[in-house]
């Protein structure tokens, strides 16, 4: 019996086939094999390699054991107990080898997956490690166009593909050996009964022709239902504050329920194709074993073949159709493996934003000088965003930038921070090129304060000193009482030790806006730029941070971007853009009574209507408009 299980045991399913239905919007399938996708993907295994060999060396001991079990049982059934009075000596002998052989079998088998799966977790490891590390620093351009959630899919399920792939491609290989074995075994034996069993092996491959590609397209079809209903339960859940104050929440699990109802049915279609193989299977070994059974029977009877070898037959014809079995399944996993890594090597070999010159500069600390000369930029060819933009920043000045949205005013910092890179012209700071300063020393420098501040799960003292890890417990909470967020801190149970939910979802907007100002007073850096950084806080708390604010900016750069132009009347020189140029300057007095541009944003911003005149409304609401 236990000859039996070892022998028996050998089956098993690919790993990790349960789960590997990752939802994606993209294609699951691709190439059955595509050289460029493997050999990067070597490159990877590479290390490891010294492991990987002794995996197959493992393998090798684990198929040669099991393809020796029939053949240490005929030669115990021919030697020593079909012969009359048996021969205790050799059963003896057999029984010994019988042990040995079932101990390698359960040795090899440990080694080699243990072996396997530990170089697998450690492959994919690296592999998460480089996407990670890579898409840092890759270019925002690409992040721009790129959803979060496909971006996640590459980073988990792709990855994990490729894990599948590369732990199932040692399990084929030992399929393909047991395959080849087996027959060579059967033919050795008996080379008539031998052609006779495999004489079903033309019908099953038949029957795998007409049933991949159908098989194929239902298995794809799944994947692309799982991926739409996935993608509706995902919207819902993130819309959910939205669902219920339209009164939607019918509406919505109709529409839910329609897409997985589809899902269901094309799991239950795939599952029919999934399993249709194991009848078929399980029947031509019922056969290939009744040829065995009958014939190999009449021969033994008629002293033409030996008992031990058809027992031998038995087995083998047993245990034929099950690497077959698991090949058919393999090969999914290799074209899911495929398509998976040509994803993944897309996002590896997508261009980084910018790259430090070899000699970069990086000073420890700048004056603040910031200069623009003619300055041209877009997102998209040959459509320019900023057009031959010119000015300069003294160092300790405060300027503003306003005008209508899509401007230019986000794209004009965005660019000082060389997030992207100019078109033509050239940024200054201090003199020099920001293309000539390291990126880290233009982040040291340069801190930002955007008008939806991201704060990360952890402890609002971790949040606060995220730019600066060094900052003491003094410089975090002077910062939190300068820009007015000492109080409401001080408010929760835990003060300064208070873990965030996801996101700060525990935290009002303006608080999360409060805390990221603080941020950027810790990170003392000599230029700051205010992106809409008070478009979240109401007009009380803004008045109340316009002292902060003051001391935030005392000794540094400022450049302020705000539509509520209450925020920018204290700039020292406000510059305003119009369709990506510069329209106007000025301090707030002198734009005011100018009656241009700015006048009319600002009265349309901060007067009442019946205080304007009508041709003064007509023109402020003309400008909104073209924005």
């Amino acid at each position: 019996m236990s000859a039996v299980k070892a022998w028996e045991g050998r089956t098993r399913p690919p790993r990790a086939v349960v789960g590997s239905q990752i939802s994606r919007d993209e294609e699951m399938f691709g190439a059955a094999f595509d050289r460029h996708v493997v050999r990067r993907f070597l490159t990877y295994v590479h290390p490891y390699r010294r492991r990987l060999y002794a995996a197959i060396g493992a393998l090798l001991l684990f198929t040669g054991a099991q393809l020796a079990i029939p053949l240490v049982i005929r030669y115990a059934i021919d030697h020593a107990i079909v012969p009359l009075g048996g021969d205790t000596r050799l059963l003896g002998f057999a029984v010994i080898i019988f042990a040995l052989v079932i101990l390698v079998n359960y040795a090899s088998n440990f080694t080699q997956d243990w072996l396997v799966s530990l170089t697998g977790e450690q492959v994919i490891f690296d592999l998460r490690r480089a996407m990670f590390a890579h898409l840092q620093y890759v270019a925002l351009a690409f992040m721009d166009k790129t959803e979060v959630g496909r971006m996640m899919s590459r980073l988990q399920g792709d990855v994990y593909s490729l894990q599948e792939f590369l732990e199932n491609s040692i399990t084929a290989f030992g399929d393909l050996l047991l395959l080849f074995g087996i027959v060579a075994i059967m033919l050795w034996l008996d080379f008539d009964l031998g052609l006779l069993t495999l004489s079903v092996v033309p019908i099953l491959f038949f029957v795998r022709m007409v049933w991949l590609p159908r098989a194929r397209v239902a298995f794809r079809h799944a994947r692309e239902t799982n991926s739409i209903a996935n993608g509706a339960l995902a919207e819902g859940i993130h819309a959910v504050r939205t669902v219920q104050g339209m009164r939607r929440e019918a509406i919505n699990f109709d529409l839910y329920d329609e897409k997985a109802t589809d899902n269901l049915n094309a799991h239950l279609r795939s599952a029919q194709y999934a399993q249709v193989m194991v009848p078929i299977v399980d029947t031509l070994t019922g056969a290939a074993l009744g040829v065995v059974m009958v014939v190999g029977g009449s021969l033994v009877l008629d002293d033409a073949l030996d008992l031990g070898v058809m027992a031998a037959f038995l087995f083998y014809v047993q245990r034929f159709f099950d690497p077959i079995r698991s090949l058919t399944i393999q090969y999914s996993i290799m074209q899911r493996a495929m398509a998976s890594g040509q994803r993944i090597f897309e996002v590896l070999d997508v261009p980084l934003a910018v790259q430090d010159k070899p000699d970069a500069i990086s000073p420890e600390t700048v004056a603040g000088r910031i200069e623009f000369r003619d300055v041209t930029f877009g997102y998209e060819k040959n459509q320019p965003v900023l057009k031959n933009i010119n000015f300069t920043i003294e160092p300790g000045e405060t300027v503003a930038l306003v005008g209508p949205t899509g401007s230019g005013k986000t794209s004009t910092t965005a660019l000082l921070h060389r997030f992207y890179d100019v078109w033509t012209g050239a940024i200054l700071l201090d003199g020099h090129d920001v293309r000539d300063y390291s990126s880290a020393a233009l982040g040291k420098n340069i801190a930002m304060v955007l008008q939806d501040p991201f704060l990360f799960t952890g402890t609002i003292r971790d949040n606060i000193r995220f730019r600066t890890a060094e900052a003491t417990d003094q410089d975090i909470e002077r910062a939190a009482r300068i820009v007015g967020a000492h109080p409401f801190i001080m408010r929760w149970p835990d003060g300064y030790d208070t873990v965030l939910d996801q996101g700060g979802g525990n935290l009002s907007l303006g608080q999360r806006q409060l805390l990221s100002f603080a941020r950027a007073l810790v990170a003392d850096a000599r230029v700051l730029v205010l992106d809409e950084a008070t478009a979240n806080i109401d007009s009380y708390t803004e008045r109340q941070i316009q002292i902060g604010l003051t001391a935030l900016l005392e000794g540094r750069t400022g450049i302020v971007i705000a539509h509520r132009l209450a925020t920018v009347r204290d700039a020292d020189r406000i510059i305003v853009l119009q369709d990506g140029r510069i329209v106007e300057t000025g301090t707030h007095q002198e734009l005011t009574g100018r009656k241009g541009l700015y006048a009319r944003l600002y009265a349309l911003n901060y007067t009442s209507f019946d205080d304007l005149p009508e041709d003064l409304i007509r023109d402020a609401l003309s400008e909104t408009a073209r924005s």
